[in-house]
């Protein structure tokens, strides 16, 4: 073994050891709790028989202990609820165990002034087991975890932080990741050690890496980094290729331009650039040093494990480094990392050979070459350093070799339990479905799908402030709504709300823009649409108290733009928000574009309707070789507006600009038929406005009602949600049981089922008798001694839950919310009122049971068929 001597020392930190989690725990004696509610005394007149009396000695032995609310215990674990793999080593882990000891004393042996490696932790069950052994690669199906980013984010939502105590040791155990994902909690070698499985699974070239870190690493502590969903995904801009200047092209004019003025300009422009750029670099040097870290006193002492995942594999082509706190990743080069002692997965067991002076930067994973990497176990995937000069000496015969490789250990396969988490677990993704997350000015709630009523799953606030006080804006993401919205962002700086729709919503709403203050009608606004799915091709609608400006697309009459000015509401007599009284129309412009069926002269640009001056303007499109446009402008008749009346024109009420003097003019009857068919257009556009508004209100009113109930999507094959599902399955229950109920009230009949084990004889014999009453008497103590066990049960249940709930609270009270804390409380009451609950009915049923014996007891005496026997 040629290994080099390695830059970090393990006696440069020295700290007073805890007790190690592997350790047996100190037994403690348990008191029985004084119960403060006595229930009913028992009957005095009556004198329990000596069956009673052994029942209820036997009852007597079953007592429960309340937990205490304010004291905290490491979790146990009871070795029952474990396979023996987890309890008993098989001999091929027994001797992977010698095997790694002897590695272990060979590497302690050269190189005194290294770390120690982790190589056998304990397990659960306090069994000592070989570190690749615990991986346990498991494929889940789900789609979300086929790729690594997936797998990374499920393993940092779904799991707790746990810190390393003392931070600059290995962890002396190592948990399943099947217990760690029922826990939901672990260390940093345990978030590693379920990504890792994780990803192996799904064919990526994954390792666990045990090193050292910086300290907001290992303490995750991302209040120095930008949130993920704050960064903005650069576009890569597309390079225009030149057009190739062909021979025979005309040239461009000459530019007139001084050449002279234009450099001088363009080294002012530079300069300035330069000073807003110089200023801007000094800034950002004075926050980077405001932002700074303090020193940390164990800078490259801390230990922390990460994932590695080599190119190769499932098209990766360059090898990064995953943070498994995070689910963030990092390049090869990062200087989050400060050097790595040793790298494994469920085949083999490297250890570093390369220097980390200049922590990860320099480091090579060529894991087949010995100079960089040793390896335990000589069975390895990867491709071994070849020596030419020895293989060309040495003369081996090739059935010796195949000996040797035979006779080679490989790694014992792993003794864990397959991952298995549930639907219903996986969509919860946090611990008890919500997770608090802090970054830079910013701060990230996730809540679990259905968890929250109007379908949040994601809220990220934006502060201006490192203490997170002044919040500049609000990002709230949701699910499953069946408004369709899917984000909503609140700026509460200029108080915008924006608002955003996935298609299939009524009226084809995409965004929705507007101020909290006004959110009512007539107040400004800002409506995107899906003009695909509207009849009318409207993609835009602006709208402010006077004035309302809508753009539209692929229109058959080639309308693309349309703007309205408005006046202000009149007061008047009415309920209030009705159309009785709208707001008054001063003007109507619309747009359209060029109509190539058309003559250029024929084609309407602009249509401009004065309503508040009573006149029409024309604008025509401007022909190819021309500059300007023909216009046409009518005055409205009097009296128009009344209907009936009849459309009188005269010469003073039409003016016109033709472009082409020589072109002919239009006859009058044109006209008139021109100003009759803009009358018609007038009215309909008026029409058309009128519709805007009341559209605006009804989408307004439809997302007040839409708030108020927030409706949720429920699949149908989601049967624990849907309520139509559910009561379903519960009146076929519910008809089942009175069926059932109905079958037993006609069997009434206590004896029978011990009369049809002999037979259903029609005479009892003084035997059949006696044997008849012992076993009915057996099977009511038997079934009080299984209610006395489930009552147990249930309270050790209840007890453990609050148990793990308090855990919870320790490890959280320094980052807990105002709210969670209250809800911590209000659940520890009502776990010590159920728990406090049966305890009674334990009580009770202990007191109850005898006399419950003795009852059935005389009811058998008394029966006709056993009387003359039992009471002789």
């Amino acid at each position: 073994m040629k290994l080099e001597t390695f830059v970090y020392k393990s006696d440069e930190y020295e700290e007073e050891e805890e007790g190690e989690d592997g350790e047996e725990p100190k037994k403690r004696k348990k008191k029985k709790k004084e119960v403060t509610e006595e229930p009913a005394p028992p009957p005095v007149e009556e004198k329990l028989s000596p069956e009673a009396l052994a029942l209820k000695k036997e009852l007597e032995r079953i007592f429960v202990v309340a937990p205490d609310l304010q004291s905290w215990q490491e979790l146990r674990y009871d070795t029952i609820e474990f396979p023996d793999s987890y309890k008993h080593n098989s001999p091929k882990e027994e001797l992977a165990l010698s095997y790694a000891e002897n590695f272990r004393r060979q590497y302690v042996h050269l190189y005194r002034d290294r770390k120690s490696l982790l190589l056998n932790p304990v397990n659960e069950c306090g069994l000592e087991k070989l570190v690749c052994t615990t991986l346990r690669p498991t494929q889940l199906p789900y789609i979300s975890l086929y790729n690594w980013d997936g797998c990374a984010d499920f393993v940092a939502d779904y799991l707790n932080f746990e810190p390393l105590n003392p931070p600059v040791d290995l962890p002396a155990r190592l948990r399943s990741p099947m217990t760690v994902l029922k826990q939901q909690r672990g260390h940093c070698f345990e978030y590693a050690n379920v990504l890792c499985s994780l990803l192996i699974a799904q064919g990526y070239d994954a390792y666990i890496v045990s090193g050292y870190a910086t300290r907001e690493i290992c303490l995750m502590d991302s209040t120095r980094e930008i949130c993920p969903l704050l960064i903005e995904k650069k576009e890569e801009k597309v390079e225009e290729k030149k057009k190739e200047v062909g021979k025979y092209t005309v040239r461009p004019p000459k530019d007139l331009k001084s050449k002279y003025e234009a450099k001088m300009s363009k080294r002012a422009d530079d300069n300035r650039l330069a000073e807003i750029k110089k200023k801007q670099e000094e800034e950002e040097q004075k926050l980077a040093e405001l932002e700074k870290p303090a020193w940390d006193p164990l800078h490259g002492l801390r230990v922390h494990a990460w994932v590695l995942v080599l190119e190769g594999k499932r098209e990766i082509s360059e090898s990064f480094y995953i943070e498994p706190f995070t689910g963030q990743a990092y390049s090869l080069t990062t200087k989050e990392f400060h050097g790595i002692e040793s790298i494994w997965n469920h085949q083999n067991y490297w250890v570093n050979m390369q220097l980390c002076k200049n922590g990860v930067v320099d480091l090579k994973f060529d894991l087949g070459d010995c100079s960089l990497w040793e390896f335990m176990f000589p069975s390895s995937d990867k491709p071994l350093l070849s020596i030419p000069d020895l293989d060309e000496d040495l003369d081996i015969d090739d059935e010796d070799e195949e000996e040797d490789v035979e006779k080679h250990l490989d790694v014992p396969p792993s003794w864990c339990d397959p991952i298995e988490i549930t639907y219903k677990e996986f969509e919860s993704r946090c611990p008890l479905g919500k997770k608090t997350k802090y970054y830079k000015r910013a701060k990230l709630e996730r809540f679990a799908p259905y968890l929250m009523k109007d379908g949040l799953v994601a809220r990220l606030s934006v502060y201006n402030d490192y203490e997170l006080k002044d919040i500049n804006l609000v990002k709230e993401f949701f699910e499953n709504r069946e408004d369709h919205l899917y984000l909503r962002i609140h700026n509460m700086k200029s108080g915008w709300v924006t608002e955003y729709f996935l298609e299939g919503r009524s009226h084809a709403v995409k965004e929705h823009t507007y101020l909290a203050s006004s959110p009512g009608a007539e107040s400004e606004r800002v409506m995107l649409f899906y003009n695909e799915a509207r009849v009318d091709g409207l993609s835009k609608r602006e709208e402010t108290p006077l004035e309302m400006t809508e753009h539209f697309q692929n229109r058959e009459d080639f309308l693309y733009y349309q703007h309205i000015d408005l006046g202000p509401k009149p007061k008047k007599a009415g309920p209030k928000g009705s159309d009785l009284n709208p707001r008054p129309i001063y003007k109507m412009v619309q747009k359209f574009a060029r109509n190539l069926a058309k003559d250029a002269n024929e084609d309407v640009k602009e249509l401009v309707y004065w309503i508040s001056e009573e006149k029409i303007q024309i604008t025509y499109h401007t022909g190819d070789p021309k500059i300007i446009s023909s216009t046409r402008e009518y005055m409205k008749p009097p009296g128009v507006e009344e209907k009936g009346s009849p459309v009188i024109m005269t010469a003073d009420m039409h003016s016109t600009f033709q472009v082409d003097p020589a072109s002919k003019g239009k006859k009058n009857l044109d006209l008139y038929q021109l100003l009759c068919q803009l009358l018609k257009d007038e009215d309909a556009c008026c029409n058309k406005v009128r519709e805007s508004e009341a559209e605006v209100r009804t989408i307004l009113k439809e997302r007040l009602e839409e708030e108020t109930r927030s409706l949720l999507k429920i699949s149908v094959y989601d049967t624990d949600r849907n309520e139509r599902a559910k009561k379903h399955r519960r009146e076929l229950e519910r008809q089942l049981l009175e069926e059932k109920m109905r079958r037993e009230e006609m069997e009434v009949d206590f004896l029978a089922p011990f009369l049809a084990q002999m037979g259903d004889p029609e005479k009892l014999t003084k035997e059949q008798a006696f044997t008849l009453k012992d076993q009915c008497l057996a099977d009511l103590k038997q079934r009080l001694i299984d209610k006395a066990n489930l009552i147990q049960a249930r309270f050790e249940k209840e007890t453990a839950e609050l148990t793990k709930k308090q855990q919870w609270y320790q490890q959280n009270q320094v980052s807990m919310l105002k709210d969670d804390e209250e809800d911590y409380v209000s659940y520890c009451t009502e776990a010590m009122f159920k728990i406090h609950i049966l305890e009674l009915r334990l009580q009770r049923h202990k007191e109850k049971a005898p006399y419950i014996y003795m009852e059935l007891d005389k009811k058998l005496r008394a029966d006709r068929r056993l009387s003359e026997y039992l009471t002789g």
